[in-house]
């Protein structure tokens, strides 16, 4: 799951707009735009979700879950070494 704090903070250390994500993803802007309104969780069909993390992956990000292994031990995002 990914929150869409943790989308916008992905984004925010990739120095990508909402654009480059979409065409990154393969989704639409509009697709994007909503993800990130979210109040919470990310919703999204499976597919649509399964895009985003695997563009965000591939661009170099790592989605931290919560009770995984993070100094602070909540949800967040960090670029992969």
């Amino acid at each position: 799951m990914i929150s869409a704090a943790q989308l916008k903070a992905a984004r925010a250390l990739l120095g990508i707009d909402q654009r480059q994500l979409a065409e990154a993803s393969g989704l639409s802007l509009p697709t994007i735009q909503r993800m990130e309104a979210s109040e919470s969780t990310v919703r999204g069909n499976v597919d649509s979700l399964v895009k985003l993390t695997e563009a965000l992956a591939a661009l170099g990000i790592e989605l931290i879950g919560t009770g995984a292994s993070s100094q602070g031990g909540g949800r967040g995002v960090r670029l992969k070494t």
